[in-house]
């Protein structure tokens, strides 16, 4: 296999792992504010379990579709339009991951220590798992 055909299965995985990993959290964040509701019966701490962990998915899709841009801006021919495309394309996901995480945490991240998509997943799951946990970190 040649470099390029090598760069572009890589490429291509990034985007499949990116957006499965949006559907796939959008399932387990399903599953965890179902499991939350059942166990204490609080529709607001299901709701909030499911904001959370959809939101650190979402994050998680959005980094890994990022990462899948930068592949294939790097590997491609050097051209300023494919620099000005991924310029752009990196700033709207970077506005979209700081409006989640905003929505998520209630603070930004300059405020707050950085939490990833995965931490926030573990967080709700750890959440969901235990009825007399509180909501709050």
């Amino acid at each position: 296999m040649d470099t390029h055909r090598f760069f572009e299965v890589a490429t291509e995985l990034f985007e499949v792992l990116g957006v499965s990993s949006m559907v796939l959290g959008f399932v387990f964040a399903f599953f965890l504010a179902v499991r939350t509701w059942r166990r204490s019966g609080d529709g607001a701490r299901a709701f909030k379990t499911l904001r959370e962990s959809l939101g650190g998915a979402i994050l998680l899709g959005l980094e890994l579709l990022v990462a899948a841009d930068i592949v294939k801006t790097v590997t491609s021919p050097p051209s300023l339009t494919d620099a000005a495309v991924l310029g752009v394309i990196v700033l709207i996901r970077t506005v979209l991951s700081l409006s989640i995480e905003i929505e998520i945490e209630g603070v930004a991240p300059w405020r707050k220590a950085l939490v990833t998509g995965p931490q926030v997943l573990a967080h709700a799951a750890r959440t969901s798992a235990d009825p007399d946990r509180t909501p709050d970190r």
